[in-house]
């Protein structure tokens, strides 16, 4: 029956190199129906991601699990609807959870402060940050890993603050990206060398669309710990660190069955 009514594009047979939805064909003058339900399907899911919650008691104990600390903190928003609305709060922590990021004693040099966050979609950091950090910590020589910050209401800059009360000399903010039709679990990494509250997005890297269907765990792992070691030569980050890692050589990260599991 679809056969019949449909009439399929001569360039179809191009969709199974791209995710993206083209060549969807024509039934009349209008879109088939499988295209409009799988549109709306998408759609669905990319709200979903956006007004999910992230589950922090739930990703406490995974993290737990292997072995890392952690601290949850919130931002100045109260519900998704003012941190879509107001960024601003989002870039703010707490006085509560400021006081919980302070440390008794100085922190330990070079101390890298990885921040989880749900930014725009929730299910990016549930599903990905676990196994990226799994695989960042087999490469990670030289730097002192601090305790996990889950953040929640958080917009990248939050890693500023966060990275500033905890002494960091580097914060990565792995934080949920905004939800596209096809990527409503896309993760970014925000690098920032020496955070401060202050800093512009122009002193940041950043390194996108980490997940199974784009960027490997192991290959963002590798570009991380790249621009960790730059940034650290230059004592910098963002526009004036160029990532590349395709060009140079570090020494491999020891490989394990993380990506096959998630």
């Amino acid at each position: 029956m679809k056969n019949k009514l449909t009439k399929i594009e001569p360039w179809s047979r191009l969709t199974e190199w791209t995710p993206a939805r083209i060549a969807l064909g024509r039934a009349g003058v209008s879109t088939p129906t499988s295209a409009m339900l799988e549109f709306n399907s998408d759609h669905a899911l990319a709200r979903h991601a956006i007004y999910a919650s992230m589950p922090v008691a739930r990703m406490e104990e995974e993290l737990a699990g292997k072995g890392l600390a952690t601290i949850s903190v919130t931002s100045r928003v109260h519900d998704r609807s003012e941190y879509l609305r107001r960024p601003d709060l989002g870039r703010l922590l707490t006085s509560q959870s400021a006081r919980a990021l302070h440390r008794s004693e100085a922190a330990p040099p070079q101390t890298l402060s990885i921040v989880v966050a749900d930014g725009l979609s929730a299910l990016a950091p549930v599903m990905h940050a676990p196994p990226l950090i799994d695989a960042l910590r087999k490469g990670l020589n030289g730097w002192s890993l601090d305790a996990i910050v889950l953040a929640t209401g958080a917009r990248v800059a939050l890693g500023d603050e966060i990275g500033a009360i905890r002494g960091a000399e580097a914060v990565v903010v792995l934080i949920g990206e905004r939800p596209g039709l096809k990527s409503p679990d896309s993760l970014g990494a925000y690098l920032t060398y020496r955070p401060r509250p202050g800093r512009m997005d122009s002193e940041r890297n950043c390194i996108s669309n980490i997940r199974p269907a784009g960027l490997s765990y192991m290959q963002a792992a590798f570009r991380l710990l790249y621009l960790l070691h730059q940034s650290r030569l230059l004592g910098a980050s963002g526009v004036v660190l160029k990532d590349e890692s395709d060009r140079v050589a570090l020494p491999p990260i020891e490989t394990s069955d993380t990506e096959e599991s998630c």
